[in-house]
């Protein structure tokens, strides 16, 4: 029988709950399927607290319950914790020479974002070094999934069991900013729109009024590893003229960066 870790042995309340947490999260892994039964006996807990922390779980987006069976399994959102921040590191590297690269034809400025924990976070970027920027500091900076283009090319992109677990998160989190692009026959719309043009835009206001972007997956092997966004100052450029004329190039920074991960 597995028990559960010394330090949960010793402590109580809310560490404990994320302790066992754990270790029903990495039993379930390590089983690759299993009833909340089976669970419980394994690490020695009573089956309402499985039960419960189970459900807690499949709230975040951790495990999935079988919709024909009692089993339960890890989702792609718990199996990609553990090499996040390895590829994170990886994309960042790859993406830094490239971004200096299309410096000179690129001027206004450039974001690598990945997905975390419901919202895009800035991994790199040019807004440091570009004449046109009119924010600094933004590495690390959390952006809305909905209402930013890097958001909107992700859950366009990226797996569909993928995008539900994210779309129920932001649901749950209920902001009341999200509540427009959160209906239906709006998700669709912009969900055909961006696939058929391959990239994603912002440009309403819907987050910064004095900005707007465009954003394009970085692919690889069906998953979406992150994504390029160019932000320009709305007053100085119309999306189509940014479409035209900078669309082509983030596509293919975005290929460069999936390219030099491949090799």
């Amino acid at each position: 029988m597995l028990s559960e870790p010394a330090s949960s042995q010793k402590t109580s309340g809310p560490v404990r709950a994320l302790a066992r947490g754990l270790a029903i999260l990495r039993y379930v892994n390590k089983v690759g399927e299993a009833r909340p039964g089976e669970v419980a006996k394994a690490l020695g807990l009573p089956r309402p607290t499985v039960y419960r922390l189970l459900e807690t779980l499949e709230e975040l987006g951790y495990v999935a319950f079988s919709a024909t069976s009692n089993y339960v399994r890890v989702t792609r959102f718990a199996a990609a914790l553990g090499d996040g921040y390895a590829l994170t590191t990886e994309i960042t590297q790859a993406a830094g020479p490239i971004f200096s690269e299309y410096s000179r034809q690129v001027v206004w400025p450039l974001d690598l974002t990945v997905y975390n924990n419901a919202a895009m976070v800035i991994q790199e970027t040019t807004h440091g070094r570009s004449p046109l920027s009119i924010d600094r500091g933004m590495t690390g900076y959390r952006l809305p999934v909905l209402r930013t283009s890097t958001g909107r090319a992700y859950i366009s992109f990226c797996p569909e069991e993928e995008r539900a677990l994210i779309l129920d998160h932001l649901r749950r989190l209920g902001d009341e900013k999200d509540a427009p692009f959160l209906e239906k026959r709006w998700l669709s719309r912009l969900l055909e729109e961006t696939r058929n043009r391959g990239i994603a835009i912002r440009d309403s206001g819907e987050f910064r009024q004095e900005t707007a972007s465009i954003a394009v997956p970085i692919r690889s092997a069906g998953a979406v590893l992150g994504c390029v966004s160019l932000i320009w100052i709305r007053s100085a450029m119309s999306t189509p003229e940014a479409l035209e004329k900078f669309g082509p190039l983030v596509l293919e920074i975005a290929e460069k960066i999936a390219e030099a991960l491949r090799d």
